[in-house]
């Protein structure tokens, strides 16, 4: 959340990046309830001063053994007043809320305007695209006929858009799991977590899904509860109304969890295979950092979710997200695209972003600093790395041979205990 004094006295720039993201907000209407806010503010403090004062000459009298009467009948109207003013006062901030909790963060200075995903810039490309002497299968035709998913079974269990993932199938996703966990807790030195997978109201709208986005998220009946989109969820709330210690940052957490997303507004799109489930598999990477490192820290963050397609040998490129491509929380993301050669494009496998004090406001984490007084808002990144079930994806195209058969990646070897997917079909 932006801070209410910076948008006041920064309304140009805040319209700017508004219309540079395609977003809209009524900040006519927050100016307005701003100024009766301080107004009301005023007000009341002036009140609470004759009152006290008054108050004072109240005792004064009674010890000289004056009548009092007509000044404490006018302090009871005062105070009836403060608490008419303060009722007014709570209903003004609460419209102030409202409006700026709507309010997307401001980009980095780095990010370039743009209108959407086709102007964003590519980065860097690495990795060699497989140059096959057949013609590419999709990932969910090879999955099929190996015998390893059946996502017909799954939409009569479930619905469209849920994964039943069978033997080496589910082997596969969760081989990735523990080898990408095994990369960043001992590699990347992140603190492994397992939080919860049902988070609270406040929980989401701290990290920025609420009241934005909740058209997206699976919303337990009965409960003001929703599964997670993401860890990035609980994991940034594991510091929510906490006060860090300088010494301690950055803090790093990696967890895997299933993703649930109703993935709202998206009908037609990649509905074959596992671009797009309701449900999903991802390892998610979090940090919190004092502002001046927390660039410094995106950086290592994005080569921390690289290095898992080096090590998997995966062609990818990396992309700079412009304006209007740009996450609502985020002041600036890089999006890691992996190469699908059945399909003929890079997709996204991998956002790495820098939130800068966005969430940190909404969730108040806060930290000291050695040897100060008071305390600042922390800066949160997050990034996934990686999707698994994407990754099960590129693996299968990337790797398939001219019998339907996939070769595992060399370092995933020893976590399948075998170098060959072949066909599973018949086997129970």
């Amino acid at each position: 959340m932006l801070e209410i004094k910076f948008v006041i006295q920064n309304l140009s720039l805040v319209k700017e990046v508004l219309s540079s993201r395609g977003e809209t907000a009524d900040l006519k209407s927050l100016v307005s309830c701003d100024v009766k806010r301080r107004d009301i503010l005023l007000e009341i403090e002036t009140l609470r001063h004759r009152r006290n004062k008054v108050s004072e000459q109240i005792a004064m009298m009674k010890k000289e053994g004056e009548n009092t009467e007509n000044f404490v009948n006018e302090m009871r109207k005062v105070s009836g007043q403060i608490k008419k003013l303060e009722k007014f006062l709570t209903e003004m901030e609460e419209k102030v809320k409202n409006i700026l909790i709507e309010l997307p963060n401001m980009p980095h200075a780095s990010v370039h305007v743009g209108k959407d995903s086709s102007d964003n810039k590519t980065i860097k490309i690495v990795g060699k695209c497989p140059d096959f002497g057949f013609e590419a299968k999709p990932h969910w035709l090879l999955g099929e006929r190996l015998g390893i998913f059946d996502f017909d079974k799954a939409s009569r269990i479930t619905g469209a858009r849920f994964p039943l993932y069978l033997g080496e199938g589910a082997k596969l996703e969760r081989s990735l799991i523990n080898f990408m966990l095994d990369v960043h807790t001992t590699e990347n030195h992140y603190k492994e977590i397992l939080p919860p997978f049902i988070v609270n109201r406040k929980s989401m709208t701290n990290t920025g899904q609420l009241p934005k986005f909740e058209e997206d998220l699976f919303k337990i009946k009965g409960w003001d509860y929703f599964m997670i989109p993401t860890a990035e969820v609980p994991l940034t709330n594991i510091h929510q109304n906490e006060i860090l210690e300088e010494d301690n940052l950055p803090i790093l957490y990696a967890a895997h969890s299933p993703c649930f997303r109703s993935e709202a507004g998206s009908y037609g799109k990649d509905t074959r295979g596992l671009i797009r489930q309701h449900q999903f598999n991802k390892i998610e990477l979090v940090k919190f950092s004092t502002p001046e490192n927390s660039y410094n820290e995106l950086e290592k963050l994005l080569n921390n979710a690289e290095a898992i397609l080096k090590k998997l040998n995966l062609p990818y490129r990396v992309v700079d997200l412009c304006t209007g491509d740009l996450g609502f929380s985020a002041a600036k993301t890089y999006d890691i695209e992996v190469w699908m050669p059945a399909q003929g494009v890079y997709r996204e496998i991998s956002s790495c972003s820098n939130f800068e004090s966005f969430q940190a406001r909404r969730a108040n984490i806060r930290f000291r600093r050695k040897g100060k007084k008071g305390t600042e808002l922390v800066h949160t990144l997050n990034g996934s790395g990686l999707a698994v079930g994407r990754t099960v994806a590129a693996i299968l195209e990337n790797f398939q041979q001219p019998d339907g058969s996939v070769i595992i990646p060399e370092i995933l070897q020893p976590y399948m205990k075998t170098s060959l997917i072949q066909n599973q079909k018949g086997k129970p």
